[in-house]
């Protein structure tokens, strides 16, 4: 964070100074963080109070890796701020310093969101970008009320890229978020079904979404999923620039000549009006082209040159955490461990990727474990039984399914499925069964924690 004087910090947040004056008081000048063992010399400590554990009961661990001074609700051991709601507060500061840097440096705000992909675009454009100046990014899906504030926080004055993921469980949730910081570039990748069960339509997903272009001023730029119908009729609510990507015939920055390697890598063509250039992707799924063609649109309307984005996007290998993860092991299993989180749409993409990888000669068999799939409302049953057609439509040789929550996917899957109760019978199962030449995909609910599996099986 830019350095601030604890008193400064209380005038902006409007709390009142505890264990030190505005004479003393330490100038913060480190990352602020709301757990203490993450904290660094100069830190700012964020003390919350939540249903079992109390921040202010762990000042002493956070003074012991060098935070200065926190910001709570009631007094502590170290020079305190104190406030009646410390996420209003750290909000606060968050706009604070987002606005100071813009005023005396160069900072350009890119905030994203989509019901599936924002990670992973978020990924790609933060190495674009950071290839060519210095970027603060959202780390993992840290992309609520919480985690984009203490992103925010991060810039410094020589910040010259913030990219947001902004995530929504309601309309009005992303235009709180962009209440706090303006964003410059505005991206919505898609209206899929993520979080269904809350909205209770499309369409209602759609307006939330949509408040991150009626964000942008004059100035501002949309970048917009020309492939979803829903995504492009957004152009109609800003009064910024409007940029397409895709891999149709209308998009601005367009996907082209997509083939895949013997590991679902995709391989395409850039295209920009008379510009293309050549992209080789590391990473694994068909659907990662349209998420790297996004990430491109906004490094181009952030004035990186073509050639430069698709040099920058070939060279990425890893995104965040369990998300389409490719491991080859010494026993000559392939593993696919995308098991962050999962919705109907994401779950047809990994296992796309999964019988791509299948369709090599040395792959023996097909394995995809499924769990539950969370906040589908009243589609639950139908969407997994959709989801288990479609892996047995595909080819997949078997389909474990985690969990009687997931039972679904089982009956849609029908005579290649094992219906199991736990994480502990699928790692037996797995153990049994898994040979060498097989190639096995997790995808599932972050709540289903499959990542447990994977683990063990890796």
């Amino acid at each position: 964070m830019i350095a601030l004087s604890l008193a400064l910090v209380a005038d902006i947040v409007d709390g009142e100074l505890a264990g030190t004056t505005a004479d003393t008081a330490p100038v913060v000048d480190g990352p602020v963080v709301i757990d203490g063992r993450e904290a660094a010399p100069g830190s700012l400590f964020a003390a919350f109070v939540g249903e079992r554990v109390d921040g202010h009961d762990h000042v002493h661990q956070a003074a012991a890796a060098g935070a200065v001074a926190v910001l709570g609700s009631r007094p502590t051991e170290l020079p305190t701020v104190v406030v009646p709601d410390v996420r209003a507060a750290l909000q606060r500061l968050a706009s604070y310093v987002v606005s100071r840097v813009r005023e005396e440096g160069d900072l350009t705000v890119v905030a994203l969101t989509g019901s599936q992909g924002k990670t992973s675009t978020k990924d790609l454009l933060a190495a674009v970008l950071g290839r060519s100046a210095a970027t603060v990014a959202t780390r993992g899906s840290f992309n609520n009320e919480l985690g984009m504030p203490l992103t925010a926080l991060r810039v410094e004055p020589s910040t010259r890229f913030l990219v947001l993921e902004m995530g929504a469980r309601g309309i009005g949730h992303i235009a709180e978020l962009t209440g706090l910081v303006r964003p410059d570039v505005s991206v919505v990748l898609n209206v899929g079904q993520a979080h269904l069960g809350e909205f209770g339509s499309r369409d209602a997903i759609a307006q939330a979404k949509g408040e991150l272009v009626e964000a942008l001023t004059e100035a501002g730029t949309a970048v917009l999923n020309a492939g979803d119908e829903r995504v492009s009729a957004m152009a109609s609510r800003t009064v910024g620039r409007v940029v397409s990507f895709g891999d149709v015939p209308a998009a601005d920055v367009r996907v082209k000549g997509l083939t895949l390697d013997r590991l679902g890598r995709p391989s395409f063509r850039l295209v920009r009006g008379e510009e293309q250039a050549e992209v080789s992707l590391r990473l694994v799924g068909a659907h990662q082209a349209l998420n790297a063609a996004a990430a491109a649109a906004v490094a181009l309307a952030c004035g990186v040159p073509l050639a430069e984005v698709a040099t920058a996007l070939s060279e990425v290998e890893t995104l965040s955490q369990w998300r389409m993860e490719l491991r080859e092991l010494d026993g000559g299993v392939i593993v696919l461990n995308d098991s962050y989180n999962a919705n109907p749409d994401s779950v047809r993409a990994a296992l796309d990727a999964l019988a791509a990888i299948g369709a090599d000669a040395d792959v023996r068999r097909t394995i995809a474990v499924l769990g539950e799939m969370k906040e589908l409302g009243e589609t639950h049953d139908e969407e997994h039984r959709g989801v288990g057609a479609y892996a047995a439509g595909l080819g997949v040789d078997h389909v474990v399914v985690v969990g009687e929550a997931a039972r679904g996917i089982h009956e849609g899957a029908g005579g290649a499925s094992h219906l199991l109760p736990d994480n502990a019978a699928a790692i037996a199962w797995l153990a049994e069964h898994v040979r060498e030449g097989d190639a096995v995909l997790l995808k599932a609910s972050r709540g289903a924690r499959l990542d447990e599996v994977a683990a063990t099986l890796q």
